[in-house]
């Protein structure tokens, strides 16, 4: 019986990759639906009986989801989706406490990195059906180490676990708040930033920086939001005026 998959991606380039992952981690005929925004996401749940998967139709099994989107945070998909009968994963290059914590306390079934090599993510993915949560290696260490410190105040993991369909509870689904838009680069973005300004190209920085073109773009996107610019002109002007580059 096919694996009826949903991967919501809005970089093209990352969502072949993801699509190449999908069938090389299950055996079975896959059926995969491609999303690149929230809305299409939606339109193509509400085929399969909504947000609930009523009974009778044919509800994804599984659902990757990035979190930064043209038209939103793939973290209110998984807040609607809390009773829906797929397996969820989240596919972002974000792995700190403030994108992975609320991601899990929406319904995360698991949390991958896009970063990671091939055969790392088909390796986490087939954990799938052994009952076990997908993590990046780097995202694993993060729980230990998050764990093994104790649990702050102001960052609560979920209480009853993340797992829904492959064995696990699933906590209640959190408010979400979105980041501010001129908070700090990272230093990855900020030597992105730093190449764009100076005229390279998408494909040339990623060589530069020994990485995936469209990582570079992922970067680009969140560079975009933090300085509230549309385009590398106005990134490259801003990035001058404040001392970032």
């Amino acid at each position: 019986m096919a694996v009826k998959v949903l991967i919501l991606e809005d970089n093209p380039v990352a969502r072949s990759f993801l699509c190449r992952v999908v069938r090389e981690s299950f055996s079975d005929a896959n059926q995969i639906t491609e999303a690149g925004d929230l809305e299409t996401a939606r339109r193509h749940i509400n085929l399969t009986g909504g947000a609930s998967g009523l009974h009778g139709v044919d509800p994804f099994k599984l659902i990757l989801v990035d979190l930064e989107l043209p038209d939103g945070n793939g973290l209110e998909l998984l807040a609607e989706l809390s009773h829906y009968p797929a397996t969820k994963i989240v596919t972002t290059l974000y792995s700190d406490d403030d994108h992975l914590f609320p991601a899990l306390q929406c319904g995360a079934d698991g949390y991958l990195l896009k970063e990671d090599r091939f055969e790392v993510l088909v390796e986490e993915l087939q954990k799938i059906v052994r009952g076990q949560p997908p993590l990046s290696p780097a995202i694993a260490r993060r729980l230990l180490t998050h764990f093994r410190q104790g649990a702050g105040s102001d960052t609560q993991a979920p209480d009853s676990g993340f797992m829904n369909t492959t064995g696990f509870a699933t906590s209640r689904p959190l408010a979400i708040e979105r980041q501010p838009d001129h908070e700090r680069l990272t230093p990855r973005e900020t030597e992105v930033l730093t190449y764009l300004s100076k005229g390279f190209t998408i494909k040339e920085i990623a060589s530069l920086m020994g990485i995936k073109w469209f990582t570079v773009n992922d970067h680009i996107k969140s560079i975009y939001k933090k300085l509230n610019v549309s385009s590398r002109a106005e990134a490259a002007v801003l990035a001058s005026k404040q001392g970032l580059v």
